[in-house]
């Protein structure tokens, strides 16, 4: 199966992976800190998130064609249906994970012009608001209301960390299926080799008897 074109995707994509969550974190943290839209740092780092994964969506397209191919006659390529259950789910896993990534994306970038419930909620307003609310509230309150927003970016920050570490766990069990489906492979490999041996001496035996 070393051959198999989509183990090989496959393992482009897990690297691409790699590669993808380091940038949307960063992501994340710079948008965290900007207060523009346009700020040059940001739209760098979009830019770049949003070129990985496009190759991502690229290689996706490619394993969702290669499942649908093997679907039909699996034993046909030489596999059971536990992998192609196993490719079909690897599939739909990173999909989803691309796909949160590139809402995400999507949806930060938006001007904040409107104050309304429609404006872009990850944009930081801007500071001198937090004085303007403090003084017309009458002194300290502004500091609270400060306080509960930087508490409510800690949050967002870490509910998105822990969708990162749960497409962290996907691919290392993904990576563990693939292992147990190679090792089971292994063992039916042995026991061909095994029967073969036998064979061999069975027809030796015979020859050495004629």
């Amino acid at each position: 199966m070393s051959d198999d074109p989509f183990l090989q995707v496959q393992t482009e994509v897990i690297n691409t992976l790699q590669t993808t969550r380091p940038l949307y974190s960063s992501y994340l943290r710079i948008r965290s800190l900007t207060t523009s839209s346009n700020n040059p740092e940001l739209l760098q780092s979009r830019s770049e998130l949003e070129s990985t994964l496009s190759d991502l969506r690229a290689d996706l397209a490619d394993l969702t064609e290669s499942v649908r191919a093997v679907e039909l006659d699996p034993y046909r390529y030489g596999l059971d249906l536990d992998e192609v259950e196993r490719r079909r789910k690897f599939v739909e896993d990173v999909g989803r994970e691309v796909d949160s990534m590139a809402g995400e994306v999507s949806k930060t970038l938006e001007p904040s012009t409107d104050t309304g419930a429609g404006a872009g909620a990850s944009v930081l307003p801007n500071p001198a608001e937090f004085d303007t609310d403090g003084a017309e509230r009458g002194g300290g309150e502004g500091d609270d209301y400060y306080a509960a927003f930087e508490q409510q970016r800690q949050v967002e920050m870490m509910e998105a960390q822990n969708e990162q570490l749960d497409g962290v766990y996907r691919t290392v069990g993904n990576l563990r299926l693939q292992a147990d489906t190679m090792g089971r492979e292994l063992e039916d490999q042995g026991v061909l080799l095994e029967d073969v041996d036998n064979l061999a001496d069975r027809v030796g035996g015979k020859l050495a008897g004629g």
